[in-house]
This record gives structure tokens, C-alpha cells and sequence, in this order.
């Protein structure tokens, strides 16, 4: 909403930096992060006052519970700080009436209800593993069908969602995919990167810290993309008002800092399946709005080797009845192998900037 002051900078002139991207993007970025820090021991001391505090311990790796066990009671549902920051920064900060703005942020609330739905029915005893797994892919199905019909019916993204960009090519690879492919490619980046986020969530600050690399990567992508002399340069798809999904990453990368502020080892609060599936399907919605689908296999790359790592190994067991792993997903693995947790965490978070890096540098390999 600072937006609209710079219709008043006639008054004063200052007020007329309000309408660069830049300067939102980094004044959502900030906001977020002291919304953050302000709200954090608030929160914590609530959940802890309500008894919200889970951690779920293995059972068929005694090692891994061992090292594990000083993390019981740590209050959870901390994705609820992470979705009030980002959400109230970009309200502030962003153009709100923009249909890219509103519906990452709808999606970014929807998949944390649905967190939270899991979140809740683990810790009011109905299922020690929260919803089924059945149940919980029809309501994020549910949804990426909704917002692929949305993206379908809105003029300004009825034909460029029908096309496919892949990561060194210029043009599109399949320029119109029709409505049923179109729907199910969306379905996939939707529900696969958010479930890819949750199965990252196990080791104090691993996903938090992850996830802020590719909302830096993203907030690139999105001010590219949202420039046409930049995006001519770059060969890459002009999508106008992308660049209020710039200072949507910029509000995304404040309020993912801000929560390692206190997720950071040892972990004061975990953020659940709320912030987990919420932080997915934010990434996954700005990745589809700015035709960077695909690229977001290369930012996002630790969570498609956590992804990976536990498809593998349930295959494997099922196929061959061996495991490829000590324990998935491959974190613990790990772990297991003597790593420290400190150690396993800060090593993919290098992981995760030499990935966001490559991704980013896709923009120009063509």
C-alpha cells in the first residue's frame, strides 16, 4: 500500500521512491524480518503456554532418536510467524490489487491451512502422523486445479501458462500445452515442491535457510522478468507485473531470516507442515507466474535431492529390499554417518546458494 504516497510526491518529491521495485522489495524485505523478530518470542511463549509442541521420534532408528531427543517439547506451528510476517509485509509493501500478488499470497495461505490442518491433527492425538497422506495431496490438489483455472480465465496469463520454458532455451519448448496438461504441469510444480520443502524440515534451520536462498534467486528472476529491456536482453519471458512478485521474494527472504533467527540450532520453535507447505507453494506459484517452472529444479536443488532421496529409498526397499540409504531423506543419512547436525545444516545451506546461483545463471545461458 506505500505504493500509492508516490502519487503525493508533487507535495514531496521523496515520496517518489515508493515506486521502485528495488526500494520495496528491500523496505518488505526488512519489515519482514523485524515483524519477525518483534512477534517471535511472543509466539514461542504462546505455543509453549498452549502445549503446541511435537517433535515425532522415529522409532526405527534408535541412533537418530538418541541425538534427536533434547528437541522434545520444542514448541511447533511456527509457520505461523513466518506466514503473518511475509503476509502483512507484502500487504504494505506490494500492490495488493496485482492477480500474481494475490494469488502467491492466497496460495501461500492456503498450503500453510493445510500445514496447519496437519500440524493440529498430530498434536490432538487423532494421528501421531497428522493427516494421511491421501487426504492431504487432495487438498493441495484441490487448490493448484483452482489456481490453474485462475491462471487460464485471467487474460493477462490465459496463453503464456499454456506454454512451456525450460531452463537454455529460448523460445518455449511446447507453446500451448491445452487446459488438461496445463493444469496437471501446474498441479506437479505445486504439490511437489511444497511436500519437497516439508521432507528438508528435520534438522534446526535446514529449510528456513534453504528457502531463503531461493526466495533471493526468485526476487532476481521476478525483477527480470519484470523489465522488458532486461528480459529482451535475456531472452527470457516479459510477464508484466512480475515485479510486484519481486517485492513479494523480497518480503519472502525478511521473513525467512527473520524465523532462523529462532529455528537456528538449537531451535526454539519448529514451523510444522504450516510454514513447510506454505514456504512450498509460495516458491512454486512465483515460479509459475514468471514462466521459471523447470529453473526451480536447480534453485531448489537440496529439496530435490531430499525429494529424490526418499523416492529412491522406498523403491529400492520395495523393488530390491535394500536401502540406499542409512536413513531418508538424506539429511539423516548424514547424520547417521557422524556428521553433526550443525555440520549437515550449514553444508547444504552451501549447497543450497551454489544451486540458487546456477539457477539464477541460467537467465543468460541460452
Amino acid at each position: 500500500m506505500l505504493y500509492y504516497l508516490h502519487y503525493l510526491s508533487g507535495y514531496l518529491s521523496e515520496l517518489r521512491v515508493f515506486r521502485y521495485i528495488t526500494v520495496r522489495a528491500l523496505g518488505g524485505a526488512a519489515t519482514a524480518f523485524l515483524i519477525s523478530l518483534w512477534l517471535g518470542p511472543w509466539l514461542i511463549e504462546r505455543l509453549r503456554r498452549l502445549k503446541i509442541q511435537s517433535y515425532e521420534m522415529r522409532g526405527d532408528a534408535p541412533a537418530l532418536d538418541q541425538l534427536h531427543s533434547k528437541k522434545s517439547g520444542t514448541p511447533t506451528m511456527g509457520g505461523l510467524l513466518i506466514i503473518g510476517s511475509v503476509t502483512a509485509a507484502t500487504l504494505l509493501w506490494a500492490i495488493p490489487v496485482h492477480s500474481p500478488i494475490l494469488l502467491t499470497l492466497a496460495t501461500f495461505v492456503y498450503m500453510g491451512a493445510v500445514g496447519f490442518l496437519d500440524d493440529f491433527a498430530k498434536l490432538n492425538g487423532k494421528s501421531a502422523k497428522g493427516l494421511t497422506a491421501r487426504r492431504k495431496f487432495r487438498l493441495q490438489a484441490l487448490w493448484a486445479v483452482l489456481v490453474g483455472l485462475a491462471l487460464l480465465l485471467i487474460p493477462d496469463t490465459s496463453e503464456s501458462v499454456r506454454s512451456l520454458m525450460v531452463p537454455f532455451f529460448k523460445e518455449p519448448v511446447i507453446q500451448d500445452m491445452g487446459m488438461i496438461l496445463t493444469i496437471g504441469f501446474i498441479l506437479a510444480i505445486i504439490v511437489g515442491a511444497s511436500n519437497a520443502v516439508n521432507l528438508t524440515d528435520g534438522l534446526d534451520g535446514l529449510a528456513i535457510g534453504c528457502s531463503s536462498t531461493v526466495a533471493l534467486a526468485y526476487l532476481v528472476m521476478a525483477y527480470a522478468a519484470s523489465n522488458v529491456k532486461v528480459a529482451k536482453y535475456l531472452l527470457i519471458p516479459f510477464v508484466s507485473g512480475s515485479g510486484e512478485l519481486a517485492v513479494f521474494c523480497g518480503c519472502l527472504l525478511g521473513g525467512c531470516l527473520g524465523f532462523l533467527w529462532y529455528n537456528c540450532h538449537p531451535a526454539q520453535v519448529f514451523m510444522g507442515d504450516t510454514g513447510s507447505l506454505a514456504l512450498g507453494g509460495a516458491m512454486a506459484m512465483v515460479a509459475i507466474l514468471i514462466k521459471q517452472e523447470l529453473a526451480l529444479v536447480i534453485v531448489g536443488g537440496v529439496f530435490v535431492m531430499e525429494a529424490l532421496s526418499v523416492i529412491l529409498q522406498v523403491a529400492s526397499f520395495k523393488l530390491r529390499g535394500k536401502r540406499i540409504f542409512a536413513m531418508a531423506p538424506i539429511h539423516h543419512h548424514f547424520q547417521l554417518k557422524k556428521w553433526s547436525e550443525t555440520q549437515v545444516t550449514i553444508r547444504f545451506w552451501i549447497l543450497s546458494i551454489v544451486f540458487a546461483l546456477l539457477g539464477v545463471a541460467t537467465l543468460k545461458i541460452r
